[in-house]
């Protein structure tokens, strides 16, 4: 499919309960939705190859992109996720950058492959952030996070020079096999953080 196609495909008012099916596509050329007041959608599977903007998007159902694949920047900054967030097992190839993202549910990153780190300064989420076995494969940025439903970090991959300066943390702070650069991770890391920590 094209960007046009999926665009139109996604032209529809949100309704409770319903959702475009876009599961397993791949998206010709790169796809713009930046701005835009998007329904529940599944990308589950979908490939990306020149990446994805979804710079102030508001993804007003669920945003559901499991193991879908971005070969091009992944650009989701302001972006809005009213519904679950679910990116487990997603490859990002390049940058993915969530700098002042919202997840008002949970924002669920488990086995993803950030091959060019990511960017979530700023971000707020309202539910848990799972990073469950998730691998960075360069500097992630967490600068001024603030997290109300806590982190889950179980075995999570973090490359050297991680930034978690300033980030918040309101419920549980999961560590259990986290690592950076191959050295334990941990608590004081977090040193604004106002749960259990589990290490």
């Amino acid at each position: 499919m094209n960007a046009a196609d999926i665009l139109e495909r996604l032209s529809v008012p949100w309704r409770h309960g319903a959702h475009v099916d876009l599961t397993g596509i791949v998206c010709a050329d790169r796809l713009d939705l930046s701005g835009r007041d998007l329904p529940g959608v599944d990308f589950s599977g979908a490939r990306f190859p020149q990446g994805i903007d979804a710079q102030g998007a508001r993804f007003q159902g669920l945003a559901w992109f499991r193991g879908a694949v971005f070969g091009g920047p992944s650009l989701f900054q302001r972006a809005r996720f009213v519904s679950d967030a679910r990116l487990e097992e997603t490859q990002f190839d390049h940058l993915a950058d969530f700098t002042e993202a919202e997840f008002r549910g949970i924002a669920r990153f488990d086995a993803a492959r950030f091959a060019q780190g990511a960017s979530f300064a700023g971000s707020v989420s309202y539910g848990n952030v799972s990073l469950a076995h998730a691998d960075f494969g360069a500097a992630a940025n967490f600068h001024d996070a603030e997290y109300l439903g806590g982190i889950w970090c179980d075995h999570t991959t973090f490359a050297a020079s991680t930034d978690f300066t300033g980030i918040q943390i309101h419920g549980r702070l999961w560590l259990r096999g986290a690592q950076v650069q191959g050295a334990r991770l941990n608590a004081d890391r977090f040193p604004l953080s106002y749960g259990y920590a589990y290490t």
